[in-house]
């Protein structure tokens, strides 16, 4: 008898735990019960089409197109200079060498003196150790310079713009 009372348990509590079991299709109905909701609460979002914006062309013959330089674009360095040797600068000089001695400077002024330059050698005193700044070409306007400084860089490929304080 207590053979058939403990597997009478046994059967009975197989039972409950197997009946309890929920089902994996109300998992999934509920799943799709939450994602639909959702879906409702969240407005629908419009694709957005880019539209490239596009200005005409103007067409000219060859011989009328203008090509301008932009010469804001030039790098120019500022620095405070005194001219040791030469006639004095302007606005906008090209320097092509700087040398920490005067002789060094010198040598170069006077290669670029034999080549048909107006070069100058200035000083300046704000850096450590003072430089020799060796300028080619001096100008007015910072296209000229620039145009210069282009053509210099060919056979002085540091060359550079110098706005002198």
């Amino acid at each position: 008898m207590k053979k058939y009372i403990v597997l009478c348990a046994g059967l009975c509590a197989a039972m409950a735990f197997t009946s309890c079991k929920s089902s994996e299709s109300a998992y999934k109905q509920a799943y799709l019960k939450a994602k639909a909701q959702e879906e409702a609460q969240q407005p629908v979002q419009q694709p957005v089409v880019e539209q490239n914006v596009v200005t005409p062309l103007e067409e000219r013959a060859s011989n009328n197109t203008r090509v301008v330089d932009n010469a804001d674009n030039i790098a120019v360095r500022q620095e405070n200079v005194t001219v040791v040797s030469g006639s004095g600068l302007k606005n906008f000089s090209v320097v092509v060498g700087s040398f920490s001695l005067k002789a060094n400077a010198e040598g170069l002024q006077s290669q670029l003196i034999n080549a048909g330059y107006q070069a100058q050698v200035v000083l300046n005193n704000a850096v450590q150790p003072a430089m020799y700044r060796v300028v080619a070409t001096t100008f007015d306007t910072k296209v000229e310079a620039a145009a210069s400084r282009n053509d210099l860089q060919t056979k002085y490929p540091g060359a550079w713009l110098l706005y002198a304080k």
